[in-house]
Parts: structure tokens; C-alpha cells; sequence
């Protein structure tokens, strides 16, 4: 699909890998709809991009929340072709540890966020999908997941995270298959080691030695290599119902 003059739904697109996405695909023509809960920077990223991008707080989990910003992404640029799900949240809280067993509320929340939230907003974009007028191929959208290197070597206090991811990867072949007939195609990222906002209080030093652990190159990944990985998926219609590593080689040890 060409980016240029499509519109884009892009959740948590107000930091991080969402960001990062964001300004790619506005960059290639896109006009971009930012759903996020953390509406200061959304909208500073709004304002900052021009007429191109409009932020709407929504709570991923929230059916209404949702149903009311894939409608504004509609009534604004009548129609949604790219869906790029980048919301989720993360917790370290082992399966039992000093201070008892795994609160079981955390556990729900992050399962809450990261895969029904990802799910909800999967299943109304699609509907409007559906709407659009076909390819020359036949496609009318494309969804992309961001899942994790957890889903497959989760760490040491990662059993609610890694569940989550583990999810949405397993859920990409079903949806992929399912949203076939109707010309849309479904992808997961499952990046590794990357700069973002949830290394950002780890001193420098620490954020190097993480960065060594990856084969090559020994460093973080970069927000802008998701997004451009993100733009080849859009791009090439023979990508769907796969998972795709983003990780310079990183296979996680236990901890």
C-alpha cells in the first residue's frame, strides 16, 4: 500500500516507538491520527506536525474511548488504512518473591492494556476497513501489532508482560486469516532492546551495558528503525500474518 495521502491510527503515538511512527509516516505523506492517554505530548506532537496529524486522548481498553477515535480519524480524512498498535505497559514482579505471590491485579492490568486493549482497537479499525475502496491488489488496510522479544525468551519478572506479547504474536495468524476476505493484512514487530521511554531513567551507563548484550549492532535500537520497519510492512503486500524480529541477533537470558 502507498503511504501517501492514507490515514494512519496510531496507538500510544505520543512517545516512543508510537512517535517515532508517527512522524515517519507524515513524513511520507500520511495523515496521522494520534490516540494516546498522555495528551501534553500528544498534542505538542500534533501542533509540532501541522494540519497533517490530530491527537484524541483515548484509553485503549475502553470500548467508547476507542469507537470515538477511530470515528474521529474518519470524519477527519474519511477513511483508515494503516492501524499501528503501539500502546502497552510493563511491570517487573516476579511469580513469588519476598513479599508474597504476583499481585494478581497487576497481572490483569498489563494483560488489560497490552492484549485486549491492542484487540479492541484491532477489531473496530478493521470495521472501517472494510469500507474503503481496494488496491489495484484488492487490499484495503494494514495492522500492525508491536509485540515483544519477550514472547518468546520472557526474563525473570516478566510473566505478566511477556503473556501479553506472547498474545498478540499468537493472535496474528488468526486475525490475518480472518481479515483476509476483506483486504486487510495483519502483522506483529517484536522488537528487542530499544531507546525508550521506559530506559530513559537508567543511567548511561546502564543503557551501554544493555546495549552490549545485542550481537550486532551492540547498542539500543533506535524508535526511527521500528518506524521505517513499519513503512516496508505498509509497503509490501506480500507481508501478513507474521511476526517479525527487530533485535540485532538478542536472544534473552533468564535475567
Amino acid at each position: 500500500m502507498n503511504i501517501q495521502n492514507r490515514v494512519a491510527l496510531i496507538t500510544g503515538g505520543a512517545s516512543g516507538l508510537g512517535e517515532a511512527t508517527v512522524r515517519n509516516l507524515v513524513h511520507k505523506g500520511a495523515n496521522v491520527m494520534i490516540a494516546d492517554l498522555q495528551e501534553e505530548k500528544g498534542q505538542a506532537l500534533a501542533d509540532e506536525l501541522g494540519d497533517q496529524v490530530v491527537f484524541i486522548k483515548t484509553d485503549v481498553t475502553d470500548e467508547s474511548s476507542v469507537r470515538q477515535a477511530v470515528q474521529s480519524a474518519y470524519d477527519q480524512w474519511g477513511g483508515i488504512h494503516i492501524l499501528v498498535n503501539c500502546a502497552g505497559i510493563a511491570i517487573a514482579q516476579k511469580t513469588i518473591s519476598s513479599k508474597g505471590p504476583h499481585d494478581l491485579g497487576a497481572f490483569q492490568k498489563v494483560i488489560q492494556v497490552n492484549l485486549i486493549g491492542t484487540f479492541n482497537v484491532i477489531r473496530l479499525a478493521a470495521e472501517k476497513m472494510t469500507a474503503n475502496e481496494a488496491t489495484e491488489d484488492g487490499e484495503k488496510g494494514v495492522i500492525i501489532n508491536t509485540a515483544s522479544v519477550a514472547a518468546f525468551e520472557g526474563q525473570m519478572g516478566q510473566a505478566a508482560y511477556s503473556a501479553s506479547k506472547g498474545g498478540i504474536a499468537g493472535m496474528t495468524l488468526p486475525v490475518a486469516r480472518d481479515l483476509a476476505k476483506h483486504g486487510i493484512r495483519v502483522m506483529a514487530i517484536a522488537p528487542g532492546l530499544f531507546n525508550t521511554p521506559m530506559f530513559e531513567s537508567l543511567p548511561e551507563k546502564a543503557r551501554e551495558a544493555l546495549g552490549a548484550m545485542v550481537p550486532f549492532p551492540s547498542r539500543l535500537g533506535h524508535p526511527a528503525e521500528y518506524a521505517k520497519l513499519v513503512e516496508s510492512i505498509v509497503e509490501n503486500p506480500m507481508l501478513n500474518g507474521e511476526v517479525i524480529r527487530l533485535d540485532g541477533a538478542i536472544r534473552m537470558q533468564p535475567k
